[in-house]
């Protein structure tokens, strides 16, 4: 039985290392699948703590809009090939912040959302 319990969490770790790889493949490279198309909801709740908050690290980006770190890696580089933010370093912290065209897109789509939400 203990053995089972072994191979299983080896695989687990395993399963988790190859993630944690992907992640830091697109975070590094700003590289997206050629399919990957974001989600309007994700962009309206990224952007939102986005202009609430200004520059922010990814980490706590990722808690405020409750988006696992991957998908909001992924949604970040969707918006700095669009020029709608962009990434910055500092003190082994990347901070994520809107460009002007950025906080513009936001506003339009804070006024879309209005119309949009029940």
């Amino acid at each position: 039985m203990k053995d089972i319990h072994k191979i299983r969490e080896a695989q687990q770790i395993k399963l988790l290392e190859d993630r944690i790889a992907k992640i830091i493949k697109i975070v590094k490279s700003k590289k997206l699948t050629p399919s990957f198309e974001p989600s309007m909801k994700m962009l309206s709740r990224i952007m939102k703590f986005m202009t609430e908050k200004g520059s922010e690290g990814k980490t706590q980006l990722s808690l405020d809009a409750n988006l696992n770190y991957a998908r909001l890696a992924k949604h970040i580089v969707w918006l700095e090939k669009k020029g709608l933010a962009k990434s910055t370093i500092e003190d082994n912290k990347i901070n994520v912040a809107l460009t002007t065209n950025g906080r513009e897109f936001a506003s339009m789509i804070s006024k879309i959302s209005l119309y949009i939400s029940p």
